[in-house]
């Protein structure tokens, strides 16, 4: 006698047909991003050289170059991530571990998801009134991380929250039996057993700060000059820190602003480098996450 299983079982029509929608708008998904790729690249590629990669623009020269939007992006990646991460991980194990299940958990956790659903625009409108002016930053790579502070929060506290949800509860469950304080358990147990989903979280925060515009525009302005470097430690430090006071575009602000002017070839060249940059963010999510997965996962 044979046995009728799922997969011996025979395909209904409908169920072919569904199957071949699935595989065609997968397919369709995969030539969009290829098709997208070609074309940048295609328009751009002829544009990136070392040089445009390591100066600055020159209307005296009639050079264009990107290491001031570089090192910009780099300050507002570097200030953000300093301010968000601990505000977000903090968060998600305050939710998670400490606060206990009621209406002001409800409503922290509602106010998060809605943080993620404004429109970036409102953000900028919001740092560059609240930062830029209430606070005296004005326009500065300060104002634009504050502002992107809020804006990746939500994703890191929801990530590292997922991270933890993770975990098993024998592992909590474990350690107080054995004696340890619940701040010991987190920092030894549960913290390296979610760090995958950590660092996923932030990694994607990271390629959601490099791709922003639209708040910056209102924020950290468009200035692409480095700091000049005199030799002396102590001055040139300082230098490095007052920079976070000064305007700055990031790679993003100064694609918008080529577009603007007619300028398609850099404008193109600096999608390239965009691209390049979100596609190796996307690698580094997925080798840090398996490189830090448990082995036994």
């Amino acid at each position: 006698m044979t046995k009728t299983t799922v997969l011996g079982k025979k395909k209904r029509p409908a169920e072919a047909l569904l199957l071949t929608a699935v595989c065609l708008f997968a397919s369709l998904s995969v030539f969009l991003l290829a098709g997208i790729l070609l074309y940048v690249f295609v328009k751009g590629i002829g544009t990136v050289s070392w040089s445009f990669l390591t100066t600055v623009s020159s209307a005296v020269k009639q050079t264009a170059g990107i290491l001031g939007n570089l090192v910009n992006t780099l300050y507002i990646i570097v200030i953000t991530l300093l301010i968000a991460t601990p505000l977000g991980v903090g968060a998600a194990i305050y939710l998670n571990e400490y606060a206990k299940p009621g209406k002001l958990v409800s409503l922290i956790e509602f106010t998060t998801e809605t943080l993620s659903g404004i429109p970036s625009i409102i953000f900028g409108l919001f740092g560059m009134v609240f930062f830029g002016e209430t606070l005296k930053l004005g326009y500065s790579l300060l104002t634009g991380s504050f502002t992107l502070t809020l804006m990746v929060l939500p994703l890191i506290t929801r990530n590292t929250q997922e991270a933890l949800r993770t975990v098993p509860e024998s592992y909590r469950m474990g350690a107080l039996g054995m004696g340890a304080a619940k701040w010991h358990m987190i920092r030894t147990i549960l913290l390296p057993s979610a760090l995958p989903g950590i660092v996923t979280g932030i990694i994607l925060a990271v390629g959601r700060i490099v791709g922003e515009s639209a708040a910056l525009l209102f924020t950290a302005g468009s200035a692409y000059k480095l700091p000049r470097f005199t030799g002396s430690l102590a001055a040139d430090i300082g230098k490095i820190f007052g920079k976070t006071l000064d305007s700055g575009g990031t790679l993003t602000i100064e694609l918008y602003l080529r577009m603007q002017h007619g300028e398609y070839d850099v404008a193109f060249g600096i999608a390239c480098v965009l691209i390049a940059i979100v596609l190796l963010i996307n690698f580094l999510t997925k080798v840090v996450a398996s490189r830090l997965k448990p082995s036994g996962g």
